[in-house]
């Protein structure tokens, strides 16, 4: 069997709907840090659907929850699900996708004034930008400000 041609396979499976329309975000809230990094608090998130052994693994698509993750846990105790990108490195190595031990690190040596925990981890594959903005932004915001954090450290996968 011949390779399927997938650009011209997908244009015609999706010839009678609307074209997709990218999300652009004018107004970012972007926040200058007004201390040094050394005494931040950073919280740690990713959306490469990490999640640790004991935790329910995500779904396959539009799973719009949240894992907490200590950070203490052991590498060994992490686990992926993402149809979005291949995670056979980041089953190997998670730091590749959420990089705790790096955190750990600069938060050991100084560099940052402190890992908050737990850290945050979502499946980046959600295909409605309302949803994002509407529940995840928002359980962000609302863990994040619960946290005290002053920078947010988000890994996209």
């Amino acid at each position: 069997m011949a390779p399927i041609d997938y650009i011209p396979r997908t244009l015609e499976l999706y010839a009678t709907h609307e074209p997709y329309h990218w999300v652009f975000n004018e107004n970012v809230p972007w926040t200058l840090l007004t201390k040094p990094l050394s005494e931040c608090r950073v919280a740690l998130a990713s959306s490469a659907g990490v999640y640790r052994v004991d935790q329910v693994p995500f779904h396959t698509r539009d799973d719009t929850s949240i894992r907490e993750i200590p950070k203490n846990v052991a590498v060994g105790d992490l686990r992926v699900a993402h149809f979005g990108y291949r995670t056979e490195d980041a089953k190997k190595d998670p730091n590749c996708v959420f990089p705790i031990e790096r955190l750990r690190e600069l938060e050991a040596e100084g560099l940052i004034g402190e890992l908050a925990d737990p850290a945050y981890t979502f499946m980046g594959g959600i295909y409605s930008a309302r949803r994002v903005r509407q529940e995840v932004a928002v359980q962000f915001v609302d863990l994040l400000t619960e946290a005290q954090v002053d920078l947010l450290y988000i890994v996209p996968a």
